[in-house]
């Protein structure tokens, strides 16, 4: 018996799971005026890793077995990819998306972006080790095949199906918390709006791919794809920049408004509101906590903006008294 596919068994699991999580750290890390508790990132990627993989496997198998009773095995075949695991993998992937819109740390499109990354990059990673192995296990028929077959499925499913989920995962997202604080005409247009541009992105991935598998075809489609989506995924890290920038502008307009009420030094907004200068040395007056400073003065920019958004709910305008009060603290203890 070789001994080749328990080897590439063991590889698959560290290359399904150590690229994934530098794909996470660093979807975590861009999120970069208010980065989200660790925690809560970590256990979005877990659902994404187990919940919706679960949910999945069993809303494709069903749905397929459906399929194949009434049209027949390859119809089914067909269409599963194409048109079923779109429709079912990415609102399972969000179910942790909605639930974390009752929570406080979901404030606004980047924090979207990058809950939705999370929950997609877990998902990719569970996929991509059940995929690793099943091409490890060829390697026990064909050694060499078998290899080159596994180093190019590690290839391509960990910088592009992997990532296709995390892009796919983060429009939705972005939409979930574009609307947040915007009212239901904006969650009725923008959300599904987000829910059927996810599942284009997976369906057009999955489609070419099978294309190319079932119409005989000597791979265009699939090099097609390996263009496509990275244009798609570009635009998706444009839009999240425009986001970052948006949050940069709501950060120094509300502060500006804190400086007028003597909350804070109007000296300080521009370096508040800016990433590079916030983090830079000896700018915070002696004594003042300089990392504790810029994350209250930060979360009461955003609650500002939100109370105004959301005018209705008390604790907001809670929050921002309470902000205001432990910015004016850290100052006064340096002063």
């Amino acid at each position: 018996m070789s001994i080749l596919p328990v080897i590439l068994s063991v590889i698959s699991v560290f290359c399904a799971v150590v690229p994934i999580l530098c794909f996470l750290a660093v979807a975590w890390w861009l999120d970069r005026y208010d980065r989200e508790p660790l925690w809560v990132v970590g256990l979005t990627f877990l659902w994404g890793a187990l919940g919706a993989t679960l949910l999945s496997l069993v809303g494709n198998t069903t749905a397929h077995l459906g399929l194949a009773a009434l049209l027949g095995e390859e119809q089914a075949s067909t269409l599963t990819p194409v048109v079923i695991a779109p429709l079912v993998e990415e609102p399972t992937k969000a179910v942790v998306l909605f639930l974390l819109l009752l929570s406080r740390h979901f404030d606004n499109t980047t924090d979207g972006f990058v809950y939705g990354a999370a929950a997609g990059l877990g998902f990719g990673m569970t996929e991509n080790l059940l995929y690793f192995w099943q091409a490890a296990s060829m390697s026990a028929w064909d050694p060499m095949e078998g290899l080159r077959a596994w180093a190019s499925t590690v290839a391509m499913r960990t910088f592009y199906s992997a990532l296709l989920h995390a892009t796919a995962s983060a429009v939705l997202g972005a939409g979930l918390g574009f609307s947040r604080f915007r009212g239901w005409p904006a969650r009725v247009l923008v959300v599904p709006a987000c829910v059927a541009l996810a599942m284009v992105i997976h369906g057009l991935w999955n489609g070419l791919l099978t294309l190319d598998e079932q119409g005989g075809l000597a791979g265009p489609m699939t090099r097609l794809n390996l263009v496509l989506f990275p244009a798609e995924a570009a635009m998706v890290f444009l839009v999240f920049q425009l986001a970052l920038w948006s949050e940069r502008r709501d950060i120094r307009t509300e502060l500006q408004a804190e400086a007028h009420q003597g909350t804070l030094p109007a000296a300080h907004v521009p370096i508040l509101s800016s990433y590079s200068r916030r983090f830079g040395q000896a700018w915070a007056p002696r004594g003042v906590p300089q990392q504790a400073y810029v994350r209250a003065a930060t979360t009461l920019a955003f609650r500002r903006r939100q109370s105004r958004m959301r005018p209705q709910d008390a604790f907001y305008r809670e929050e921002v008294e309470r902000l205001r009060r432990e910015v004016q603290g850290l100052l006064a203890g340096g002063a």
